[in-house]
């Protein structure tokens, strides 16, 4: 057979120099001339979301004999899974078999011709939500197997509000209406660092006012008046109201979660995992009183949350893709995703558990909130030069947040570098990145 004894020099090398091992899910050790197909699967290496990996590959494999899992240990750090990824992958390695993905990457590892579409083994999609969906197609092809979802969320205080806000001038208001009512330093607090994180921000309001960051032909459309009224709604926050402190142009996640946990703001932008480690009274002075919404929309704009989330998909150069693909089909079933839900916290891809009642009481979010935020989640734009764009793009953002230009001038000059930088590469279909099979 191909694949076990001929990869193994590979997986001693690598695993050595990363200083990562491979460890099957039976225990670790050299694999075995067994005569069955060898998937290689590099997952998280921490706590219960590995714990969890262990389990239910070793139930794929209990019911599925003919295949052996093999996992590697890679960083948790996207960045670094990342790197280590290319590095393997332009190196055209047939291992690992199985990519986990940032809803990011799908485009830029397709354009490479690094992952198989995955048309060919006819998915039954209907039961993701669509916008799992089409961050991972690229030139009209299926690339990836949604497996959990991040989303943008707008955190908002129950104690200090009736309800969450209805349109984004309503946010500013009750923001800074409930900011002076109790005596509170900040109305709103939001990821504002020059990094991913203000762009997702930025992109959540950009979709609130009715714009995009490309337009149907690819091209940089975040120069649109839309695009203007959104920086400049973020810009008053910090200059403007003053509901936001100008703290926020270098925090991340972790320092907008402590000072909403604090009780130092109305409303806080974040991502789904603050939910429950702000419901522990002895650490949050906001436990059981705070819920989550989608950031609402201004008139001609629609509520927009940003998408996060893994996915998993094949190495192009596997030796054995049918297999490899019965391990994500079975990873992506509804019965794991709520397992997944229950041991990690994480939201499932699917939209039958949020239905059937099985995610009540197991997610730290309650699932009709959860539903309605995913309903609203919009992908990044799913091009290969997504990371570039966003780079330019957040220089530009953070020097109109920083007064170093005005909203209008630093929108035009993000919209004219990106354009730049998308004429200079030109139009990418599969396979067409260099380095790519």
């Amino acid at each position: 057979m191909t694949g076990a004894s001929s990869r193994r020099p590979w997986r001693r090398v690598a695993a050595l120099a990363a200083g990562f091992a491979w460890c099957s899910v039976a225990g670790c050790g050299p694999e075995e001339e067994s005569g069955r197909a060898v998937v290689s699967f590099p997952g998280s290496a921490l706590g219960a979301e590995a714990e969890l990996l262990r389990t239910q590959l070793a139930r794929f494999t209990a019911q599925n004999p003919d295949v052996e899992v093999v996992s590697r240990e890679t960083p948790d750090a996207a960045d670094q899974r990342h790197q280590l990824y290319v590095q393997w992958l332009n190196a055209r390695a047939d291992d690992p078999d199985i990519l986990q993905l940032d809803v990011i990457w799908t485009p830029e590892f397709a354009a490479a011709g690094w992952i198989l579409p995955l048309d060919r083994f006819a998915p039954d999609a209907s039961d993701f939500f669509a916008a799992t969906l089409e961050a991972n197609r690229f030139g009209g092809r299926l690339y990836a197997l949604p497996w959990f979802v991040d989303v943008g969320m707008l955190y908002w205080r129950t104690d200090l509000l009736e309800a969450p806000p209805r349109s984004l001038d309503e946010l500013a208001d009750t923001a800074a209406a409930g900011r002076a009512r109790a005596s509170l330093p900040y109305g709103i607090v939001w990821q504002g660092a020059r990094y991913e994180g203000l762009v997702t921000v930025f992109l959540e309001v950009l979709g609130g006012f009715g714009g995009r960051m490309l337009d149907a032909d690819g091209q940089a459309d975040v120069d649109s008046a839309e695009a203007v009224r959104a920086l400049e709604f973020l810009h008053a926050q910090l200059h403007g109201s003053r509901i936001a402190p100008e703290a926020v142009l270098s925090w991340q996640e972790e320092q907008v979660r402590f000072a909403f946990q604090n009780g130092r703001s109305v409303y806080m932008r974040n991502w789904p995992y603050a939910y429950a480690l702000m419901q522990n009274p002895s650490d949050s002075k906001v436990a059981g009183r705070f819920a989550v919404a989608p950031l609402p929309a201004a008139p001609g704009g629609a509520p927009t949350a940003a998408l996060g989330g893994q996915q998993l998909a094949i190495n192009a150069k596997t030796d054995h893709p049918d297999a490899a693909y019965r391990v994500i089909e079975f990873l992506t079933r509804p019965e794991q995703m709520i397992e997944r839900a229950r041991v990690a916290g994480q939201f499932p891809s699917r939209i039958s558990p949020y239905a059937s009642g099985a995610l009540d009481g197991v997610l730290p979010v309650p699932p009709a909130d959860a539903q309605r935020i995913i309903e609203a989640a919009v992908p990044r734009p799913a091009t290969p030069l997504y990371t570039e764009l966003s780079g330019l793009l957040q220089v530009r953002l953070h020097r109109a947040l920083t007064r170093q230009q005005t909203p209008r001038e630093a929108l035009a000059d993000a919209a004219r570098e990106m354009n730049a930088l998308i004429e200079r590469v030109g139009p990418l279909e599969a396979g067409d990145v260099s380095g790519g099979a």
